[in-house]
């Protein structure tokens, strides 16, 4: 035989099993091996529906306080613990992780667990900055990664449900208005524990700021990020980024052409950077616009979506929807959602994608389009003025 030739088998061998190694094939009855990045409450949930799939096997959990390690490790026994999850994606046997950390890390440790030949399942908003969202697509594309935004509703069965049935079949009509609200959040008004006072010594400060500028301890901008606008955007990026990406997946438009945004810090005047009072509103090629409203103000409360067109309007929210027709005295049709949570849904479907290598129900390309639309809600507040979007180039027109 040729050396040449002998030369270019060799090379053909070793890159299948490059290949096979990078992303290997699993079967049906494979066990998926889970890491968790970011083990606070709400990571710890997501695991617990993870496991609730009789599929997965929680291998390694990651946080930088090690309390919230010991919390995961009492529902995933075997664990191994990190606290810096570079050293998690080092563990071969992974397949996937899931990320719960707070929003400024997502960006980062997404890139870096794709890179290193994980799945990912990222808790939303899939990104902290606009200009992050065309690199995490870019990072899940080219390294063949399945990457699921944890937006639920897309695997929501009568959000899927009332699409088909009233938005794909025309019953609303020409819809030039779809209204979103998300009033009295508690979660944004969370008031550190006198525990946290004097920082832990097994909580690692330096290492939850990451990429931000340094300041010292301060409970609440730990406890409470979400009040933060370096650590996320606030009631948008957080609630809005849900709601939005539902009006995405019903008009089949899902980059803005403009944006407009006003509220501000009313009431909490506690030291939070991010409105407590906010509304939005985003226009579509479409020809509709969608609105966000929110407050913290515990007078008005409730969440929902309503669609509105000539012929009807659709109201839906994670317990119900209605429909009701265009007409005086018409009788609501209203359908309750199943009493499972829409979360165990979304996870089986990441589930199925790393064995089918299929894109999964809240792609990463949706999940940067929906905090893309969040974003530019945040931006157009911050400068005070109407944004226009290049929704091709997705570029903030200059003035």
């Amino acid at each position: 035989m040729l050396r040449r030739e002998l030369l270019k088998r060799v090379t053909s061998a070793a890159t299948a099993m490059t290949a096979a190694s990078y992303s290997r094939v699993m079967g049906a009855n494979d066990t998926v091996q889970l890491g968790l990045i970011g083990s606070g409450e709400r990571g710890r949930f997501v695991m617990s529906q993870f496991q609730a799939t009789n599929q997965v096997n929680v291998g390694a959990v990651c946080d930088i306080y090690s309390e919230n390690i010991d919390k995961a490790r009492q529902k995933a026994t075997n664990a191994r613990n990190f606290s810096d999850h570079r050293k998690l994606l080092e563990v071969k046997e992974l397949d996937a992780v899931l990320i719960a950390t707070p929003d400024h890390w997502h960006f980062t440790t997404a890139c870096d667990a794709m890179r290193a030949g994980k799945d990912v399942y990222v808790e939303k908003p899939l990104t902290l900055k606009i200009e992050e969202g065309p690199e995490i697509v870019k990072v899940a594309r080219m390294n063949e990664r399945v990457c699921q935004v944890g937006m639920q509703q897309r695997s929501g069965v009568h959000y899927i449900r009332a699409k088909k049935e009233y938005i794909d079949t025309g019953k609303l009509g020409k819809i030039s208005l779809v209204r979103t609200w998300w009033h009295g959040n508690g979660y944004h008004l969370r008031k550190a524990p006198a525990t946290l006072a004097t920082r832990p010594s097994n909580l690692d400060w330096g290492r939850f700021l990451g990429p931000l500028k340094w300041r010292d301890w301060d409970p609440q901008q730990y406890w409470n990020w979400r009040a933060y606008l370096d650590f996320g955007g606030g009631q948008v990026t957080d609630l809005f980024t849900h709601w939005i990406d539902v009006v995405h997946m019903y008009m089949g438009q899902d980059v803005p052409t403009s944006a407009v945004a006003s509220g501000g810090v009313y009431t909490y005047k506690d030291g939070r950077t991010a409105p407590d009072t906010i509304n939005v509103l985003l226009e579509y090629p479409g020809d509709y616009t969608a609105t966000f409203e929110a407050t913290l103000s515990p007078g008005v409360r409730g969440a929902g979506i309503e669609f509105c067109g000539t012929k009807g309007r659709l109201y839906i929210d994670r317990s119900r929807f209605e429909f009701v027709e265009a007409t005086r005295g018409a009788t609501p049709v209203e359908v309750k959602a199943e009493p499972q949570d829409m979360t165990l849904d979304h996870v089986k479907n990441f589930v199925e994608c790393i064995k089918t290598r299929n894109r999964p129900n809240g792609d990463v390309l949706i999940g940067h389009r929906s905090a893309q639309a969040s974003h530019l809600g945040n931006i157009a507040y911050l400068q005070k003025r109407r944004l226009n979007f290049d929704p091709q180039r997705e570029e903030i027109q200059p003035l």
